[in-house]
């Protein structure tokens, strides 16, 4: 197993030496936008405190106000940093606009809800005690990326509580001036090799510098690299078939045998160790092959589950690490090889359990939703942060950037809004040629390796006489499906892709409630009507020979949203036995 430290931010390049800021913060509303001309970075306002790093939104922050303030501050104290090394302040979520201040000082901004930043203080700090101060600044801009955040003073739909200000952990790591900054790792299989991509801080320094890859498995060495570092960064590949390793041949990671490869990179300065850090990654391969998705060279049947990752009391933010570990566990129960991580991007200790445990991961952009020159400047800017940010993770397998045409509801024929469709999809691709990228998911394809399509009917019949007896007419976009939505755009066509149904289910089911709370279609009135509405649908999916994987929505229920297959208390409607029973089966 990787080495993991509870609750570290960032699983996959650990450095030992850091300190979490979550917990108690000063908190103050500026409700007026006075708090920047009034200096609040120096004389912060008697007000309240929040629990950071839950927005006053929760329940868990110790304010529970769901109304909208767009403007909000933080004040804490920062602890001693140790002597000699630098301090660097990280973020890994703060929506929308963060301004940051350390001892009154300007340190930096980012602009994006859903992205770690982070800025190297050291400079500003003194010698006794330290401030750090945060402005954030939200917005009820159709054009912002915001995922399932509403927009509106009330929820609507699927719409839920706006989440404002820091909801993601905050911390501080320790590391010298010179020091690995990052690693890109791409596995291979043939030949079963690892190549990374690397970039340091090293710009002149005293003594040559050496970096250092040592590859393990369970404790026994593999392979080991040493290359000299002539520039700020550069590439090597490991081998990873030595004929000395044969106990065990080469592993690999899926699902069903979630194999990790440790790894350790050590920055040397002459004969000094400079900077250490610790990192895995998985031996995998994705591809698509005649219509099927190959993993590992197998043809490989994904079934998902519709995550949206909120919490009774927290939101988005997870409560616990542990939170989203049990998750991991209950997904996997339930008979599901996979998770949609739906319009939300999760903190990175989620991807690091679906590594651990073996769960496939869809990586999802959440959305804007309206298109203009703002909203395509936005999302391409922090879409790309989110793909270098996770591109090491095993587990995800596919990006899919945007959904039902979301941020582009003219994409069926609007050829502007078609290019920003294909830019994304070309952007993901220069970054990450190794996963398939689903630009557009639901319907309304451009370019696309993967055909995916939601329909939401209830009848297993009605679902298999649809796709079966119209299957060309649908994919050619001469017939219309999920009330006259088309498979492809204007001006596009359906090219052999794999198919894959990546929503349908949603049965609202309430014990409270007795089917009348929201969801998709009729309400059921008790579990067993629940359990036979899904393997209704779930069946009449598997009997198409021509689709490669489905994703049920969804996993737990969202406030006023009740289709889960867990209420929001992570309480299971119906015996896990039975659910894992339909989703597991083979037809």
């Amino acid at each position: 197993m990787p080495v993991h430290i509870e609750n570290y931010p960032r699983p996959q390049f650990v450095r030992e030496a850091w300190h979490g800021l979550n917990g108690v913060w000063d908190f103050a509303f500026d409700d007026a936008n006075e708090g920047e001309t009034k200096h609040w970075y120096h004389e912060f306002p008697a007000g309240t405190q929040i629990h950071v790093p839950f927005t006053y939104e929760t329940k868990a922050s110790g304010i529970g106000d769901e109304t909208f303030h767009p403007v909000v501050w933080y004040r804490r104290t920062l602890p001693p940093s140790p002597a000699g090394k630098r301090t660097i302040l990280h973020f890994e979520g703060c929506d929308y606009i963060a301004k940051v201040w350390v001892n009154g000082q300007m340190t930096g901004t980012h602009r994006g809800g859903y992205a770690r930043f982070s800025f190297d203080v050291t400079d500003l700090l003194d010698d006794g005690e330290n401030v750090v101060v945060v402005r954030a600044e939200d917005f009820d801009d159709v054009q912002q990326p915001r995922g399932k955040q509403r927009w509106q003073k009330e929820s609507f739909g699927c719409w839920y509580v706006q989440t404002t200000g820091i909801w993601k952990s905050v911390w501080l790591e320790y590391a010298n001036e010179v020091r690995l900054d990052t690693v890109k790792m791409t596995p291979c299989l043939d030949p079963a090799s690892l190549l990374v991509e690397w970039k340091t801080t090293a710009a002149e320094t005293a003594a040559p510098l050496t970096l250092k890859a040592t590859v393990t498995y369970d404790g026994i060495l593999i392979n080991e690299a040493c290359v000299r570092v002539l520039a700020a960064r550069g590439t090597f590949s490991l081998r990873l078939d030595r004929d000395d390793a044969v106990l065990w041949g080469v592993k690999m990671w899926s699902p069903e045998d979630p194999a990790l490869y440790d790894v350790t990179f050590t920055l040397e300065e002459g004969d000094v160790a400079v900077d250490t850090v610790y990192s895995y990654f998985g031996l995998r391969d994705i591809r698509i092959l005649n219509g099927q998705i190959l993993l590992n060279g197998h043809a490989y049947y994904q079934r998902l589950i519709l995550d949206q990752g909120y919490w009774a009391d927290t939101h988005l933010t997870p409560p616990s690490e542990a939170s989203l570990a049990a998750d991991v566990d209950t997904i996997k129960a339930l008979g599901f090889n996979g998770v949609r991580k739906h319009q939300k991007v999760e903190e990175e200790q989620f991807y690091y359990w679906c590594d651990v445990k073996g769960l496939l991961v869809w990586s999802e952009m959440p959305a804007p939703y309206a298109y203009g020159d703002d909203m395509a400047d936005a999302f391409a800017k922090e879409w790309l942060e989110v793909v270098r940010m996770h591109y090491n993770h095993p587990s995800i397998v596919i990006w899919t950037p945007i959904n039902e045409s979301w941020g582009v509801p003219q994409v069926l024929t609007n050829r502007t809004q078609q290019h920003f469709t294909e830019a994304i999809y070309h952007l993901t691709k220069a970054f990450d040629p190794m996963r398939p990228v689903i630009v557009n998911d639901g319907w309304e394809h451009t370019v696309s390796d993967i055909l995916t399509l939601h329909d939401y009917e209830e009848s297993g019949a009605a679902f298999f006489v649809r796709y079966m007896q119209d299957k060309e007419n649908i994919l050619a976009s001469k017939a219309a499906f999920n009330g006259g939505k088309t498979a492809v755009a204007e001006g596009f066509a359906y090219n052999g892709q794999p198919i894959i149904i990546s929503e349908y289910g949603g049965a609202a089911y309430s014990e409270n409630a007795k089917g009348a709370a929201w969801g998709y279609g009729n309400g059921v009135p008790d579990e067993d009507a629940l359990i036979a509405r899904i393997e209704d649908v779930t069946t009449a999916i598997l009997k198409l020979p021509y689709v490669c994987g489905f994703c049920y929505t969804q996993i737990t229920d969202v406030q006023q949203e009740v289709n889960g297959l867990l209420d929001a208390a992570r309480n299971c409607k119906a015996d896990a036995s039975r659910l894992a029973a339909v989703f597991a089966k083979r037809v």
